[in-house]
């Protein structure tokens, strides 16, 4: 059983007179265990895809279901507790709330599910290199901090699929191989199984290390 489909996921944005066709038709399968990589040049509709994979945009046509449940089309209520309970989501921006300190971001997911976490927020940010900034302040963040800490608040509630947005944006090549390995150790369910991620990036280093690489052109699957 697939724990991440679309289904036909259509998107289209209208900007005065002009109708830009950001997805056309893609379709996706994610299996526990897989590790998905999307490829393709700016605009080709990675980040509209994994924005409708999320409920975060709803498609105009299609339909995704996430571990049995379906995401699109619901109101926006229900989609936020399918998106918490099953999700975890890292975009390149917004991840973070400004007022709350690196630690209090990385467990407000869990906390608002009734999982406190500490331990397993620690342990995430002691691999990503970060637990020394665990105190600091989004606004006092490197980049490369912010995407790192934005994937561990992604990861704390261990939900069952992650999509992320340029993990290893704005990082040194010893800590993007550190980024790759959490993304890693994740689908591997440490131990348990079961949990996947959909990631859509420019690394060569993460593509090389994926199950499956997806190439988007113009809204569509480039081999489709």
């Amino acid at each position: 059983m697939s724990i991440l489909e679309a289904v036909d996921l259509y998107r289209f944005y209208h900007v005065a007179d002009e109708e830009v066709r950001a997805l056309r038709g893609v379709s996706l399968d994610v299996a526990p265990g897989e590790l998905v990589v999307l490829l393709g040049a700016s605009g080709s509709g990675k980040s509209t895809l994994l924005s409708c994979l999320a409920g975060l945009d709803d498609p105009d046509g299609g339909a995704v279901t996430v571990a049995g449940e379906r995401l699109t089309r619901r109101p926006e209520a229900q989609r936020a507790g399918v998106r918490a309970r099953h999700l975890g989501v890292m975009l390149q921006g917004g991840n973070l709330l400004a007022h709350l300190n690196v630690l209090d971001n990385v467990t407000l997911t869990g906390r608002l599910l009734g999982q406190p976490g500490g331990a397993r927020a620690l342990d995430l940010l002691g691999q990503l290199g970060l637990d020394h900034r665990r105190h600091a302040f989004p606004a006092q963040l490197s980049g490369g901090e912010i995407a790192r800490a934005s994937l561990a608040a992604a990861l704390a509630h261990r939900p069952a699929a992650l999509l992320a947005d340029e993990p290893t944006a704005e990082v040194d090549a010893r800590t993007e191989e550190r980024v790759i390995g959490v993304i890693e150790a994740f689908v591997r369910g440490e131990g348990r199984g079961g949990r996947c991620a959909v990631i859509a990036t420019h690394s060569s280093r993460l593509a090389a290390r994926a199950t499956r690489v997806l190439r988007l052109k113009d809204g569509r699957w480039q081999d489709a």
